[in-house]
C-alpha cells in the first residue's frame, strides 16, 4: 500500500474497504451458485426415474436483493410430485407410500452433503478476503 497523507485517510479505508466487500461478495456468490450446481445435479442423478420427465425437471433459480444470493432447486415439470417422493405419502385405501429411493429422500441428503462444506468454504472466503 502506498503512503497516505492523514487528509486522505479516511478516503484510502474506504477505498480499501470496499475492495474487500467486492472480492468477499463476489467469491461468496460463485461459491453458492457452485455448490447449488452440485446440489442439483446430486438430486438429478438420485431422482427415481419412471418416465424421465421429473428426473430432468431440475432447474436452479437465482435471485438477488439487497447483497444476499439465494438459489431456490426446484423442479418445473413435476412440481407437485417433489413433496410426495421426499416425505411419500397416504394411500388412498389406506397405508403410505414410503419415501423414494428407499425412504432416504433424495433431495434433503443433497442438500445436506453440500451445504455444510459450502459454509466452510465460505467462512475462509471472507478469512481471506475474496481469495
Amino acid at each position: 500500500m502506498a503512503n497516505v497523507s492523514v487528509d486522505d485517510l479516511a478516503d484510502a479505508i474506504t477505498q480499501e474497504v470496499k475492495k474487500y466487500t467486492d472480492d468477499v461478495s463476489e467469491a461468496i456468490e460463485e461459491e453458492v451458485n457452485e455448490t447449488s450446481k452440485k446440489v442439483r445435479k446430486e438430486i438429478k442423478d438420485k431422482s427415481p426415474e419412471r418416465s424421465g420427465e421429473y428426473k430432468l425437471g431440475w432447474r436452479r433459480k437465482k435471485s438477488t436483493s439487497g447483497g444476499r444470493i439465494e438459489i431456490t432447486i426446484h423442479n418445473n415439470k413435476k412440481p407437485t410430485l417433489v413433496h410426495l417422493l421426499e416425505f411419500g405419502h397416504a394411500k388412498i385405501g389406506g397405508g403410505r407410500v414410503p419415501a423414494q429411493p428407499s425412504g432416504d429422500g433424495h433431495m434433503r441428503p443433497a442438500y445436506d452433503k453440500e451445504v455444510p462444506k459450502m459454509e466452510k468454504r465460505i467462512e475462509k472466503i471472507i478469512r481471506n478476503g475474496g481469495g
